[in-house]
């Protein structure tokens, strides 16, 4: 069998373990959401759910770039799967022994263990996927093809988190979540042989700083990564605020939750399509490509503000869907494919920090506005917001061209 064909192989088994690792991540996710929302009803209860998922990427994800750029990715990825593992156990643990205000706060805190280890993976996984390809210009579509796996992962999860939930307890979603972390560590450890001998690493010192990389990746990835982070604090409240929006729009069923979610998941899979098909042309305008996304996402955001019945508002949660699964996945292969690999792993760590940050951020804010004014009143400040940056990118920058970096 040719070298080739060995690597097409790999990619599709690293590509199918992910895709169960994070079916198994939403059922978890799922679990954990419809728990906090039956316990406390509390909006900002659940906007702490999800920045206990994201915030940490503001804190370690500068690190987990470091690290990764200096060390190794697949060292790095082994090391955070297994920390995974470990934070997904917690949390199903919590379930059987603990019960009220205490059950809340592990859960909690197997979220955070998930968000502070999941920085680390989702760092080294984007500069391990350049080791899997046998030229730079397969690159692009590799990471595409993994938001594509990853968004039918967040379809398939919830609907299973649901069913678990409703015929035999959150215990198992729990149970499952963890468990799927053990397929990634698997083919990593035994199953996938990535050309490490090519990868190239940071020197020791100032040089492998973060700072560094933000010099040194050039003016048009810094203005990319600082739109992605200014559009998610304005519009990324979804993932935080999920159990509520669809309790609100749908009904407080644990299916109800499912499905609000896996219409998500579908936009987002129509999202990651669109960009698989058309990665290198996308790459080429990335202002364009970003704030046309996020025109997507404030554009649906104003048509839940406007409210109708069941099918319209799930339509406007598609396209909410497909809207920001194409924005983080447009950054993430934008600061990839025109970063060189010394600078891959930090690049990946700051494309962390601006999305998962910016959505941690943007939770909080839309917790304290609807517990204020409404989720109504929220949605439709954040698309009017929305709606306006985005149309100044296009109009001040949409012209930008961006060469790739041809080196794997």
């Amino acid at each position: 069998m040719s070298n080739t064909s060995s690597h097409e192989r790999q990619r599709l088994i690293f590509l199918i373990a992910s895709g169960l690792s994070t079916a198994g991540s939403f059922a978890g996710l799922t679990a954990k959401g419809w728990i906090l929302m039956d316990e406390t009803k509390e909006p900002m209860v659940l906007a702490l759910h999800f920045a206990a998922l994201s915030l940490p990427t503001m804190l370690v994800s500068g690190p987990a770039g470091v690290r990764t750029d200096r060390v190794g990715c697949e060292r790095v990825l082994i090391q955070a799967q297994w920390a995974l593992l470990g934070a997904g156990l917690l949390g199903a643990f919590s379930i059987p022994v603990l019960d009220g205000q205490p059950q809340v706060l592990m859960l909690l805190a197997s979220t955070l263990l998930v968000g502070i280890a999941g920085a680390y993976e989702l760092t080294a996984r984007n500069k391990y996927c350049a080791l899997l390809v046998d030229d730079n210009s397969e690159l692009a579509p590799f990471l595409t093809s993994f938001s594509v796996v990853f968004n039918v992962g967040k379809l398939v999860g919830p609907l299973l988190g649901g069913l678990l939930i409703t015929l035999t307890g959150p215990a198992t979603a729990l149970t499952l979540d963890a468990a799927t972390y053990l397929m990634p560590i698997a083919s990593v450890i035994w199953l996938l042989h990535p050309r490490t001998e090519l990868e190239m690493r940071s020197a020791p010192g100032e040089k492998a700083s973060l700072r560094v990389a933000w010099r040194e990746c050039g003016s048009n990835l810094r203005h990319a990564l600082m739109f992605t982070g200014l559009m998610c604090v304005v519009g990324f409240f979804h993932p935080g605020l999920g159990p509520l929006i669809a309790a609100r729009e749908l009904g407080d069923a644990p299916m109800d939750l499912a499905i609000f979610t896996s219409v998500l998941a579908l936009g987002s899979i129509a999202g990651g399509l669109l960009l698989q098909r058309n990665s290198h042309r996308f790459c080429r305008r990335p202002s364009l490509t970003l704030a046309g996304f996020a025109l997507v996402t404030a554009v649906a955001q104003l048509g839940m503000a406007i409210g109708g019945d069941a099918p319209f508002l799930l339509t406007m949660t598609l396209l909410i869907g497909a809207g920001t699964a194409g924005l983080l996945s447009s950054s993430n292969l934008i600061t990839q494919v025109g970063s060189s690999q010394t600078l891959r792993g930090r690049m990946a760590g700051l494309g962390q920090i601006a999305f998962l940050g910016g959505g941690g951020i943007s939770g909080l804010i839309a917790a304290v506005l609807t517990d204020t004014m409404g989720l109504q009143a929220t949605f439709a400040i954040s698309g009017t917001l929305g709606v306006v940056l985005a149309l100044l990118e296009i109009c001040r920058r949409g012209g930008t061209v961006l060469n790739e970096v041809r080196s794997v």
